[in-house]
C-alpha cells in the first residue's frame, strides 16, 4: 500500500508531509486498536543482539531527526524497530533555519535538509519521555524501567545538540545540561557534533576541541553518584566528510575519553553526481547518494576502533541488502531514515527478515 500513500505525500511540501506522518503515528500510538493493528502489521521476528550492555530486539533502529521532540514513541515502537534514536534535542527551544529547508531528490532517491535543530527544547522532550511511564506509575519501578515497559522494551536513545547561539567554547555546558536531563529517561545518549546545518558545529570534531568536550562529558558522568549516570552508554556521531587524518584524530579522541560507541555517519555536504534539479540546495544530503560514502567511512571507523567499541551504521540504507552489507562490514547495529521515506515503514520488517 505504501506506493499509494507515497504518491499522496510526495505532492505535499516535504516538511508538511513529515509533520503529517509523525502526527499520524503519534495518534495511532495513543489509540489501542490502531496501535495493535500496526504492531501486528509491522512486527519483526525477534533477532536480539547485545550492544553497549543493552538488549536490542533486533539490530535495526530509527535514526535521529525523525522524532525531534520525543512525541511519537508509542506509535514508532509498533513499526518493528529494535531501537529509536530521538532528537536532536537542544537545551532551549529554537526555530531552526528558515523554510523551505527539506528537499526531495526523487531521481536520486535522496533528501537534502538544512533544518538546523528546530525543536521545543529539552524540557518539552523530557516531559514527553516521562509521559511514556504515566500509565503504570503504581508499579514500584524506577522511571526509566516504567518508560521501558510501556514502550514494549524498545531501546530508546536521545541525540543531543547544542543551541545555535551557544559558542563552541561553551558547548560542553549545553551537552552536560542535556545529560543531566535525559540520563534518567534514556537507555543511551548520543553527542551530535556532526550536523552540517548549525554553523561551526562540525569544528567540534577537531581533535583539540573534541578532546575538551568529551573530557567534560566524561567528567560529568564520573562525578555523579547515581549508578544510572555512571553506567549510561554515551556515543558520538561523526560526519562522513572528514579526511583520513581528521577521522583518525576524532576516533582517537573518542576512545581516549572512554566513550562507549560511534555512529557513522551523519549527512554529507558533498554532492557527487546527482540528477535532480534540487542538487544545488545547501544542507546535508542523505539517502541513496550517501550509501557508498557512508560504507567507506564505516570501514575506516571499524578499522580504527579495532573492536574496542561498537559502531552503529547509518546513511544510505535503502534496502535489506544495504543493511546486511553494513553489518557484514562490522557494524553492531544499523539505523534507517531516508530509506523509510522512499520505501515505507515495511523496510524495517524486510531488513530483519533478510538478516
Amino acid at each position: 500500500m505504501y506506493p499509494f500513500f507515497r504518491s499522496f505525500l510526495f505532492r505535499l511540501d516535504p516538511e508538511t508531509a513529515h509533520h503529517l506522518t509523525l502526527q499520524l503515528i503519534r495518534t495511532a500510538g495513543m489509540i489501542p486498536p490502531s496501535c495493535w493493528f500496526l504492531a501486528a502489521m509491522f512486527k519483526a521476528r525477534p533477532k536480539p543482539v547485545e550492544v553497549f550492555g543493552l538488549t536490542f530486539k533486533n539490530p535495526v533502529g530509527l535514526a535521529a531527526g525523525y522524532d525531534k521532540d520525543c512525541e511519537a514513541i508509542r506509535g514508532l515502537s509498533t513499526l518493528g524497530f529494535g531501537h529509536l534514536e530521538l532528537g536532536t534535542v537542544t537545551p532551549r527551544p529554537q526555530p531552526g533555519n528558515p523554510k523551505p529547508r527539506i528537499f526531495r531528490l526523487i531521481e536520486d532517491q535522496g533528501i537534502i535538509n538544512r533544518m538546523g535543530f528546530p525543536g521545543k527544547g529539552m524540557e518539552y522532550a523530557a516531559r514527553a519521555l516521562r509521559g511514556t511511564a504515566k500509565r503504570i506509575q503504581s508499579n514500584p519501578l524506577t522511571m526509566k524501567e516504567n518508560a521501558t515497559q510501556i514502550r514494549n522494551d524498545i531501546v530508546v536513545g536521545v541525540n543531543l545538540g547544542k543551541n545555535k547561539d551557544t559558542p563552541n567554547e561553551g558547548a560542553a555546558g549545553d551537552y552536560i545540561k542535556l545529560m543531566r536531563t535525559f540520563t534518567p529517561l534514556a537507555d543511551y545518549l548520543t553527542i551530535n557534533i556532526s550536523s552540517p546545518n548549525t554553523v561551526g558545529l562540525r569544528r567540534l570534531q577537531e581533535r583539540e576541541m573534541l578532546e575538551g568536550l568529551l573530557r567534560a562529558v566524561a567528567g560529568e558522568r564520573a562525578a555523579d553518584d547515581s549508578p544510572q549516570q555512571k553506567n549510561i552508554p554515551i556515543l558520538v556521531k561523526l560526519a562522513p566528510d572528514l579526511t583520513n587524518e581528521e577521522l583518525d584524530d576524532a576516533v582517537g579522541a573518542i576512545l581516549d575519553a572512554g566513550m562507549d560507541g560511534i555512529i557513522a555517519t551523519n549527512t554529507t555536504i558533498s554532492r557527487g553526481t546527482l540528477r535532480s534539479d534540487r542538487a544545488g540546495e545547501q544542507g546535508g544530503l542523505s539517502g541513496r547518494p550517501l550509501t557508498a560514502l557512508s560504507d567507506e567511512i564505516l570501514t575506516k571507523v571499524i578499522r580504527l576502533v579495532n573492536g574496542r567499541v561498537p559502531v552503529i551504521a547509518v546513511g544510505g540504507i535503502m534496502t535489506p541488502a544495504d543493511a546486511r552489507r553494513k553489518l557484514d562490514l562490522g557494524a553492531a547495529l544499523v539505523q534507517v531514515y531516508s530509506g523509510m521515506i522512499y520505501n515505507g515503514p515495511g523496510l524495517v520488517k524486510d531488513i530483519v527478515k533478510n538478516l
